[in-house]
């Protein structure tokens, strides 16, 4: 199954996080995966928050799950995470520890 086609601007970000693993100097590309990750902690809050809105916005306008689900390419579950802001990058509690 081949994938969808994105933005220039995101093609642009991919395109740039391949070349950075396709660094030769190890030291190098160990600085910049390391820089990379740091960042990335901040911005994937953001971006989910980004996602969630997308997805509170259609659900006001009373917009399916299955169609939001077909157009953000996820599935039905993830589509309700989201709106829930539950999922992979939400804070959720722990259960407690079996003693």
């Amino acid at each position: 199954m081949a994938e969808e086609p994105i933005e220039e601007e995101a093609q642009r970000v991919f395109d740039a996080l391949d070349g950075a693993e396709a660094m030769t100097d190890p030291l190098a590309r160990a600085r910049v995966v390391g820089r990379l990750l740091k960042d990335q902690v901040g911005r994937n809050k953001r971006f989910m928050e980004y996602r969630r809105q997308v997805v509170l916005d259609l659900r006001a306008q009373k917009v399916p799950y299955r169609k939001i689900a077909a157009e953000l390419g996820v599935s039905l579950g993830t589509v309700q995470d989201i709106e829930r802001g539950s999922g992979r990058w939400a804070t959720r509690q722990k259960k407690p520890a079996a003693e």
